[in-house]
């Protein structure tokens, strides 16, 4: 955003100090455009609405931080993800559970529905639920901020030049830079996973210029003790809510001037030529249930920072750089995309509104990579899954507690971890849902009086598992939802000691719970969940599509992985279930997939969820390969929701669609995203801020240029108009496959391979039908074999891979529109694209009903490498032809192969 006056002093919250708004200058605008870089020309307003549209957000996994920029005052909000209230803290947290029993409450729901067909949520709630607690949430608790790391500098003046606050997501690193007088200062910041610790380093071009005071704040909600000693402030306390210890330990070092340690726990440096700043934190939070209480946090927590100020600058960048770039550099996406010298914010505004189309592919890359990034800072191995909001909150009273959201939330926070390669990011995961099960054991007991575990709809950090204060919130199907994606990692890593040690345990726990909890429908002898219902949306029910589709996925996956781990007795109990079980899939009176067991859908309906396309995605039962009539029903379904919807709704439609295989729909979801649902930092808004939209994005561009979930590689299957030209290198395919693709005007070109485990991989595009040249990467001709668009071929464990087209075809068609009875010239060419020379080919056009063409049939000669040869035909338009689109395709065969083309013949 350009302004070219500074705004007068703004006076801050949380007892800041002056923020200044910079002016604009000519250097400033022109700032470089780097491919994977946000940047902004002025500060973040340093109030809660500034945090959430316009910070800056760094973090390691278990700590997050978000930077302000401010000049006179900058401020670094800070997080760690242990640090919540409620819990085993408060005296009467029970993990969600009953406080008394409550027979035959289970048994007379169920009665009412076997008897009405459906009844209202609220009386589930008055039956199976908990009343609210005063405060709502008091035992269950929230995620909290940590506190707020304050800079005060002395003696900068009111106005400064050449601003600029960016993060460079390729490198994990934020900063922030201008000109004050004759003197350039600088601040660099990143978070550290290797080290456990935020990183500073502040600096000035021109020696003794750095003049600064820190400090540190903390929420009124905890007792705080700050005190500084040997340039180390160290606050520390309780929450009020249930005495979780926590603390916090910055370090100052100075080079050059003075420093000072204030009795108020603040720490001066007078006259720097620079100065790095670590900060740690630490609680006493344990994952151990049921007390989640471990060791008061001082010790470990001032080894950490100890360690961390002994390796100094220098050696802390470079680890964290080459730890980060370890993940963040196996994918790189190209849309063709070129970032214009503008801040992100004004491209963010300008997207999709005329600008040049290379502008808004470098944002849609810049938001692609955003959401690898952000899964990055938010999950790594150890620490916590990331949560509604990843690993960042400025609030004491977040927006859903920033809690783990099981009926899609947390699910969607993990899609782009296994195909966008970052799998290691998705253990915290993993873990998390594991150690659901011990406190979800005693839930299913107490309140289903099954085997096995089950949670509901959402958790916090202490194993809430238990029933909740709200009608929308009761959902069984969580766990075996969150089964179903603790396997598909394994079908993308084929590693056998996951599944035996994590996986199939988790998943066999689940399936204990659902044998007991499952009941017979007596109007079709068929096995439903029941009461059951579509997340958040109509009455409870028995069998309502989402819970019976993700039973259908939990015993079809249990059936496979009990085979793989040797377990026959499950694996013959997942059969029997799978005989009997509904499966969810019905279409209903106007067409649409019945959300219902029965048909009593609206089709003025626009819910945000669409729980009852589970089925083709996440899951895959339906897919217009395997269902077209199904996938029909869907789409009529998706079309009746709209487009419209929260940010994160938005995401799952951009995956639905590519899923559906109708990019041009996926890619406008993705622009009404971008346009509507994105703030001005690029995190995802409901609203408010909820992180799932950003994950949710990734993950749906990704299907739009790969998917697995079907047996194949399926290249390119939902490739848009807009993305003409591109390329993608690092994406991951079920069987345990590193996949790159590049393509030119909308036509694959070339596949990349690499298998993990060797086996024979099957590839499907509709070049596969034409000719290819298929070699390793040096060189060596691979035999395989073509049937129809699928490529099978044989691989070596670790060896890459190269599937080259050699065909192309094109159809030229004149634009219109064109009258009936028109003839209209359309061209074919044959181009030959790599190092083969094309045999004679014979060209054939394929015509909607009642058209004709002249001649019927071409034969081209052969074509060299590089060249091309054309036939024209005359296609005449009938005189009843309607208006519109019409499609034209072409086929080109000689000797076993064919390749083919479309156009459209558009007629007004």
């Amino acid at each position: 955003m350009n302004r070219r006056m500074l705004a007068g002093p703004l006076l801050l919250v949380l007892g800041a100090a002056l923020a200044v708004v910079p002016a604009t200058t000519p250097a400033a605008a022109a700032a470089p455009a780097e491919p994977y870089t946000l940047w902004y020309d002025e500060p973040a307003p340093d109030n809660n609405q500034g945090w959430e549209t316009r910070s800056l957000p760094i973090g390691n996994g278990p700590m997050g931080a978000t930077v302000f920029g401010g000049v006179e005052a900058e401020r670094l909000q800070f997080n760690d993800k242990t640090l919540w209230t409620g819990g085993p803290g408060v005296s009467d947290y029970n993990f969600g559970n009953w406080e008394t029993p409550r027979p035959g409450a289970l048994e007379g729901i169920r009665e009412r529905i076997w008897k009405e067909g459906g009844i209202s949520p609220n009386d589930v709630l008055a039956a199976l639920g908990l009343k609210s607690d005063s405060p709502r949430h008091r035992r269950f608790g929230a995620y909290q901020s940590f506190g707020d790391l304050r800079l005060a500098f002395a003696g900068l003046p009111a106005q400064v030049s050449e601003y600029r606050r960016d993060l460079d997501l390729s490198r994990a690193l934020a900063g922030v830079s201008f000109k004050a007088g004759d003197v350039r200062y600088t601040r660099e910041y990143f978070a550290s996973a290797p080290a456990g610790v935020v990183v500073a380093r502040l600096g000035a071009d021109r020696p003794g210029r750095l003049t600064f005071t820190s400090r540190i704040a903390v929420p009124a909600n905890r007792t705080a003790t700050a005190a500084a000693s040997g340039g180390r402030i160290t606050v520390k306390g309780a929450l009020n809510s249930n005495g979780m210890r926590y603390e916090t330990q910055l370090q100052v070092i100075n080079e050059g001037g003075t420093r000072t340690e204030q009795p108020d726990g603040s720490v001066t440096v007078t006259g720097a030529d620079a100065a790095v700043l670590i900060l740690g934190t630490g609680t006493d939070y344990a994952d151990d249930y049921p007390t989640y209480k471990g060791a008061d946090p001082h010790a470990a927590l001032t080894a950490k920072v100890d360690g961390a100020a002994a390796q100094g600058y220098e050696e802390l960048r470079a680890a964290h750089e080459a730890d980060h770039t370890r993940l963040f550099d196996r994918v790189r996406l190209d849309l063709g995309g070129v970032l214009p010298p503008i801040p992100t914010d004004d491209l963010l505004a300008r997207y999709g509104r005329g600008t040049p189309a290379a502008a808004d592919r470098a944002l849609e890359q810049l938001f692609y990579q955003y959401g690898r990034y952000l899964l990055i800072a938010s999950s790594r191995p150890g620490s916590l899954p990331a949560n509604l909001q990843g690993v960042w909150n400025v609030l004491e009273a977040p927006p859903w507690q920033a809690d783990y959201h099981l009926n899609i939330n947390v699910q969607m926070n993990y899609w782009p971890a296994e195909i966008a390669n970052l799998a290691e990011t998705a253990e915290p995961f993993h873990t998390y849902v594991d150690r659901l099960r011990e406190p979800g054991r005693v839930t299913a007991r107490q309140m289903y009086g099954t085997r096995g575990w089950v949670a509901h709809h959402a958790s916090n950090i202490f194993g809430q598992t238990g029933a909740w204060d709200h009608p929308a919130y009761f959902f069984p199907e969580s766990g075996a939802w969150l089964s179903q994606q603790l396997y598909d990692h394994y079908r993308f890593t084929l590693d056998k000691d996951y599944l035996t040690g994590t996986a199939y345990p988790v998943m066999k726990e689940t399936a204990q719970f659902w044998l007991d909890f499952l009941q017979t429908d007596p109007r079709d002898g068929r096995l439903v969940a029941i009461p059951s219902r579509s997340p958040e949306i109509g009455p409870t029910t028995a069998g309502a599509s989402m819970s019976q589709q993700i039973l259908w996925h939990l015993f079809t996956d249990l059936r496979e992985a009990a085979g793989l781990v040797g377990d026959e007795e499950y694996a013959a109990e997942a059969e029997k279930v799978l005989a009997k079980l509904d499966p969810g899939l019905r279409v209903g009176r106007w067409g649409q997939l019945q959300e219902w067991k029965e048909d009593i859908d609206d089709p003025k309906e626009t819910h945000r969820h669409v729980s009852h396309l589970f089925s083709v995605h996440p899951g895959r039962q339906v897919s217009p390969r395997t269902t077209p009539e199904l996938a029909e029903a869907a789409k009529v379904s998706l079309n009746a929701r709209t487009d419209v919807g929260t940010g994160w709704s938005k995401a799952w439609k951009i995956n639905f669609w590519a899923r559906l295989l109708d990019g041009d729909r996926a890619h406008k979801l993705l622009s009404d995203q971008l346009q509507t649902s994105t703030l001005a930092n690029l995190w995802d808004t409901h609203p408010p801020f909820q992180i799932d939209g950003n994950f949710g994005a990734t993950s749906g561009m990704t299907e739009m240029l790969l998917q697995s979930h079907l047996g194949a590689a399926d290249i390119l299957p939902a490739l848009p108009a807009a993305w003409r030209d591109g390329s993608v290198e690092g994406l991951r395919a079920r069987g345990a496959h590193t996949v790159g693709i590049t393509w030119k005007a909308g036509r694959l070109r070339e596949v990349r391979l690499t298998s993990d485990k060797g086996g024979e991989v099957k590839l499907r595009n509709a070049a596969f039908a034409g000719k290819v040249r298929v070699t390793t990467a040096g060189g060596r001709p691979v035999p395989h074999r073509a049937e129809g668009d699928t490529l099978t071929l044989p691989t070596r464990q670790g060896e890459d891979y190269r599937v080259v087209v050699q065909a192309e075809v094109s159809v030229g068609v004149p634009e219109g529109p064109h009258r009936p009875g028109a003839e209209v010239p359309v061209t074919v060419t044959l181009a030959a694209i790599d190092r083969s020379t094309l045999p004679s080919t014979r060209v054939t056009l394929g015509l909607p009903q009642g058209w004709t063409a002249e001649p019927a049939s071409a034969r081209l000669l052969p074509v060299r490498p590089g060249e091309s040869r054309t036939a024209t035909f005359t296609v005449r338009v009938p005189q009843d032809a309607t208006a519109g689109a019409h499609p034209v395709t072409s086929s080109a065969a000689s000797g076993g192969w064919g390749a083919g083309g479309q156009a459209r013949i558009q007629v007004g």
